[in-house]
């Protein structure tokens, strides 16, 4: 009996991981791909930090729209620009304890300035930051978004043809 609970709260626990929301770490090239015009839906892409009230703020408005706008071809991508050295410590709790619905990564990028243009030439380099991509329509969004800003955003981007 023993070794059959032994073998069940193993399992339990080997389980634990694959529930668990990953955080993948990018680098520029991968940011870039994510970036070129999708084919088909909306893209929504926001760059956030751990230690960034506002981003903390804004998260449950995002991943709510995520849940309510899956099925319009939304895919929301949570891109932190937290230090690598703290995925493990400080990302991955925050990301679990949060629920984030969307993909999330961690761009593993070191100078600032060599990314931010790239970006969007627009961006002061502020976050959060959020950029929605939709055909040939791109629109860089600086600051945090309240939920009816946000909802007008989607709103506006999965209606258009």
């Amino acid at each position: 009996m023993k070794k059959i609970l032994l073998l069940l709260v193993f399992g339990l626990f080997s389980l634990a991981p694959a529930v668990a929301q990953e955080v993948e770490v990018i680098k520029l090239a991968d940011l870039n791909n994510l970036l070129k015009q999708p084919k088909e839906g909306v893209v929504l892409i926001n760059f956030w930090a751990t230690w960034c009230r506002p981003c903390i703020e804004e998260m449950p408005y995002f991943s709510k729209a995520q849940e309510k706008y899956a099925d319009k071809g939304v895919k929301m991508y949570f891109v932190s620009l937290d230090d690598v050295e703290i995925l493990e410590s400080r990302v991955k709790p925050f990301v679990k304890k949060k629920k984030l619905n969307g993909t999330v990564m961690l761009l593993d990028e070191t100078d600032q300035n060599a990314f931010i243009n790239r970006v969007d030439p627009q961006w002061s380099g502020a976050i959060p930051t959020t950029i929605i991509l939709s055909g040939k329509q791109r629109k860089l969004i600086e600051g945090k978004m309240e939920p009816q800003e946000l909802e007008a955003l989607l709103n506006k981007y999965t209606s258009v043809p």
